[in-house]
């Protein structure tokens, strides 16, 4: 089964060390996926986030985390069956990780860490040579107490072999990172990366998920809100006049490509109120 991974890694066409690194991780990314198909997980959660952008939709970043939510709130969630079934899957194609429960059950969203330091040492690697020892991290987290609204879809992938997601839509998707945009405490290019590509796609973001997520979390919380055009982008707009666009394009570079990376320069509060208008005339239509 290595040779089937190998192969995989040969495809992306890695030219510098970091895009080798995002290539190799994404590659269990995606066996991980599978994994947890096999342990029923799709069942009762929903792979959503950058990650499903990447992995579903042809995204050019690469991502780190992989983000669930479950298809129905349930306080009681662990990810412990399902990472027990999670190892047993990944030997079957060369890797031994060490899957970690988090066990933070007084939050919504509960995290488990994949660790592997296996799988480097057993390929031919062009640039990582050197840090074959170098254990792949990938966090999985997964929201317990979703708002409601989203939609959800089911898509069939193939590698490592034949297998279905269920996953939020992306206009559901979409709504999700709008929140993320306007309540994140901290300044995360990724988010900026993917409102631009939502758009460039002519997709728009849920609003009725958008107006319950806002309600449940963040600086809206609790307050009586209808969420329309309107103040969405008078939000948005507010939230780009504020963004350091350096910060920025510097947090998501080592994710792109090189061929991408002097796009990064273009950012601004100009460049960025040009996609807010895009937006506002595809929630017109």
């Amino acid at each position: 089964m290595i040779d089937l991974i190998q192969k995989r890694l040969v495809a992306y066409k890695a030219s510098t060390p970091i895009e080798e690194e995002n290539a190799l991780k994404e590659i269990v990314q995606e066996i991980i996926l599978f994994a947890l198909w096999q342990a029923e997980f799709f069942e009762v959660a929903a792979f959503q986030g950058g990650t499903s952008l990447r992995i579903l939709h042809g995204m050019n970043r690469f991502s780190e985390d992989i983000d669930f939510i479950l298809r129905n709130p349930d306080s009681n969630f662990t990810w412990q069956p399902y990472l027990e079934k999670l190892v047993e899957t990944c030997k079957e194609f060369g890797i031994e990780p060490e899957a970690v429960d988090k066990k933070n059950m007084d939050r919504n969203v509960r995290a488990a860490l994949i660790k592997d330091d296996s799988i480097a040492s057993q390929l031919n690697l062009s640039f990582m040579n050197n840090q074959r020892d170098k254990k792949l991290k990938i966090k999985l987290e997964i929201d317990c107490k979703p708002p409601l609204g989203s939609g959800f879809e089911y898509t069939y992938l193939d590698f490592p072999v034949d297998f279905e997601v269920c996953h939020q839509d992306m206009s559901s998707n979409f709504a999700l990172k709008t929140h993320a945009l306007l309540c994140r405490p901290y300044l995360k290019g990724r988010d900026w990366y993917d409102f631009s590509w939502y758009i460039t796609q002519g997709v728009t973001p849920n609003l009725k998920l958008l107006q319950n997520a806002l309600i449940q979390y963040g600086p809206w919380q609790g307050k009586k809100l209808e969420i329309n055009r309107e103040w969405l982008m008078q939000e948005l707009g507010e939230k780009i006049s504020s963004i350091n666009w350096k910060n920025a394009g510097d947090d998501v570079a080592r994710f792109l490509k090189p061929v991408e990376q002097k796009s990064l320069k273009l950012w601004s509060e100009k460049f960025y109120m040009s996609k807010l208008k895009k937006l506002e005339e595809l929630i017109k239509k």
